[in-house]
């Protein structure tokens, strides 16, 4: 990492990687807006959601992309979100073992179902098991694609693989913002 604070942070990784909480501490200790992707592609309200046309989704995408400084989170990878990769500053590789995502989406689910949790979706059985099949996926298919992407040895890409590799990140980029 540089010494000054990154302006632009791409988070990527599995379902039940910490995406979305990672996202959240950073955006509230940097003052810096947080998309995450799933939002790009979906439209949120209180009917439900609506899946965005390519062209929807592209538009909204280039607007938040368009910001002065961003935190972009989200498992995809795929072609339309290349240029998310290519403007961060900063990509960090969330990678924690596929039993601690495991753990964490069961501990979401159950959460959620209780109203103790608040999602963007309906926490349905149906996504419960999807989030499994995501999970391997990504598992098998969606990080070997992203370091064929976009390498391995990127100087931009850091991986954290635990909570404590997170708060050692998270101390170090408050150590650089007060420099």
């Amino acid at each position: 990492m540089s010494k000054n604070p990154p302006k632009k942070i791409r988070i990527i990784g599995s379902v039940g990687s910490g995406k979305t909480t990672l996202a959240k501490q950073l955006s509230k200790r940097m003052s810096v807006p947080f998309i995450e992707l799933d939002n790009v592609v979906w439209k949120r309200d209180s009917s439900g959601d609506i899946r965005r046309t390519d062209l929807e989704r592209d538009e909204y995408l280039q607007e938040q992309l368009s910001l002065p400084s961003w935190i972009i989170e989200g498992v995809h990878n795929e072609d339309w979100v290349a240029e998310t990769f290519y403007q961060a500053d900063l990509i960090l590789f969330l990678d924690p073992s596929y039993s601690t995502r495991t753990y964490r989406i069961i501990k979401r689910f159950i959460l959620q179902k209780l109203r103790l949790e608040s999602s963007h979706y309906k926490p349905t059985v149906k996504i419960f098991f999807k989030m499994f099949k995501w999970n391997r996926y990504f598992e098998q298919h969606g990080k070997p694609n992203f370091y064929k992407k976009y390498g391995d040895s990127n100087e931009k890409i850091l991986v954290l693989t635990n909570n404590r590799e997170q708060r050692t990140f998270l101390q170090e980029l408050s150590k650089r913002a007060v420099d």
